[in-house]
């Protein structure tokens, strides 16, 4: 078969969840994927692999720090590095190969190898060109770097290289306190590595709550972590064992240089459109990024892009809700995105989770707010698992009590985030959480304090 309703370039989280949902609806759907597993960067390299080192890692904190404290005595466990990275390995293989049986499933057909646009409804791989009706580019981003770093992948690494490094190292540098930087930072500091965070801002996670960024850098420092803000990288020398990474601290303009046996550049990523050809058909960008409109169009006919090519924060699960809304536009539906209702989620221990405004942003924007705010040191659940680091906070307008923003440091954060998101999705004010029943002792009973907290007070705090 040569000619598709839809031909959906990039196999990621938007990739591939666009392509099924518009085999769902009916469309004949290809999706092109040059690598040779499904599943784009999140499944291969990104989201998948990364909670794979994080879980082997933190089991290891367990038990070297905790499972004494419950009676299990013996022997801490030693690090078989090799067999952690095969472990990560298979994680990777059973989620790519669920992606290819979904293909299956759905009778999707796997174009495989890297395709481009010779025009406007046809989409070339290989040797071979096809025709269809809709294109979706969900080609993804790459890890970027900064001026004077060049990414090797053997000593000085991105998150990529950081999934494989053929030992644990010693001593490792990580450039950038996001997301990125601190899960893998984590991992191996819990694995021995002496872990030395330097960031050009004042403050780690700079886009998150002030506060929980205070509380999550206090919590890093007890964990080994140690962080040198403000400081601009003016270079990375990298030689045959070790790199030397130079930087210069704003405050005083001193010049300074640190050792490293791994450098993990981790400032970012940019969208990936290389070899696409979308210069020559004119398509619109801004900065790299893909331009669309509120469907997800660009400015040539036919042509769709969604995730982190386009505007937006690079989330796999912002992708995940594009590609959903995406085909159903194409498919003659009504697709739509609530962005003011996006979680984010950092996967160190304690998690880190927000979703909506900042108290940052609600000041700077003069709305009237209050603030509802619970210690997970009043929870019973976390204080038996030894995770009562952290705490819960709710953002309502002072007004209405419409739940603006919630803001978690603390256990299984990823998680407890998403009950605020269904509550913002309605419309929810903090009272209507604090009405509801919650299960005990669960970690969500902290969630329904927080937003006790917002009216006359929380109760176990």
């Amino acid at each position: 078969m040569s000619q598709y309703d839809l031909i959906v370039i990039g196999s990621g989280p938007g990739g591939y969840v666009a392509a099924i949902r518009a085999a769902q609806l009916g469309l004949k759907t290809a999706c092109v994927e040059g690598r040779e597993t499904l599943g784009g960067t999140c499944l291969n390299i990104g989201c998948i692999p990364s909670k794979a080192l994080l879980h082997a890692s933190h089991q290891l904190h367990e038990a070297e720090h905790n499972f004494a404290k419950m009676g299990l005595k013996g022997k801490s466990p030693s690090v078989d590095w090799k067999q952690m990275l095969a472990y990560k390995d298979d994680v990777i293989g059973q989620n790519t190969k669920g992606i290819e049986f979904l293909f299956k499933k759905n009778k999707i057909h796997w174009l495989k190898g890297w395709g481009s646009i010779p025009e406007a409804g046809k989409v070339k791989v290989g040797d071979t060109t096809y025709d269809a009706k809709s294109i979706i580019v969900a080609t993804g981003s790459e890890p970027s770097s900064i001026p004077g770093v060049e990414i090797d992948e053997k000593i000085v690494v991105s998150s990529t290289g950081a999934l494989e490094l053929p030992k644990v190292p010693k001593k490792m540098v990580v450039i950038g306190a996001g997301v990125i930087g601190l899960e893998m930072g984590s991992v191996y500091a819990r694995l021995g590595t002496e872990v030395h965070v330097v960031e050009y801002l004042d403050t780690i996670t700079p886009t998150m709550d002030a506060e929980v960024s205070k509380q999550f850098q206090k919590l890093l420092t007890k964990q080994g972590l140690s962080f040198t803000l403000g400081a601009a990288v003016q270079g990375v020398e990298a030689l045959k064992t070790k790199a030397k990474v130079a930087y210069k601290l704003r405050k005083d303009d001193s010049d300074h240089e640190i050792d490293a046996d791994v450098v993990l550049v981790a400032t970012g990523r940019k969208p990936f459109t290389d070899g696409l050809g979308l210069d020559a058909l004119g398509v619109e960008m801004n900065r790299g990024q893909i331009r669309t409109d509120a469907q997800w169009r660009t400015n040539v006919p036919g042509i769709y892009a969604i995730g982190d090519c386009i505007a937006g924060p690079m989330l796999a699960h912002k992708a995940e809700d594009e590609g959903m809304a995406c085909a159903e536009v194409i498919a003659g539906k009504h697709g739509h995105v609530n962005y003011g209702v996006i979680p984010s989620v950092i996967y160190t221990h304690p998690e880190v989770a927000s979703v909506g405004a900042t108290e940052q942003e609600l000041k700077e924007a003069g709305r009237a707010y209050k603030v509802g705010k619970f210690s997970f040191m009043g929870n019973g659940r976390a204080k038996a698992v030894f995770a009562g680091d952290g705490f819960v906070k709710i953002l309502a307008d002072k007004d209405t009590d419409r739940i603006l923003g919630a803001h978690i440091i603390g256990p299984m954060a990823g998680d407890l985030i998403h009950e605020i998101c269904v509550a913002m999705e309605f419309g929810a004010s903090a009272e209507d959480l604090a009405l509801t029943c919650h299960a005990h002792p669960t970690f969500s009973e902290a969630v329904r304090e927080a937003a006790l907290a917002c009216g006359d007070g929380a109760i176990h705090m």
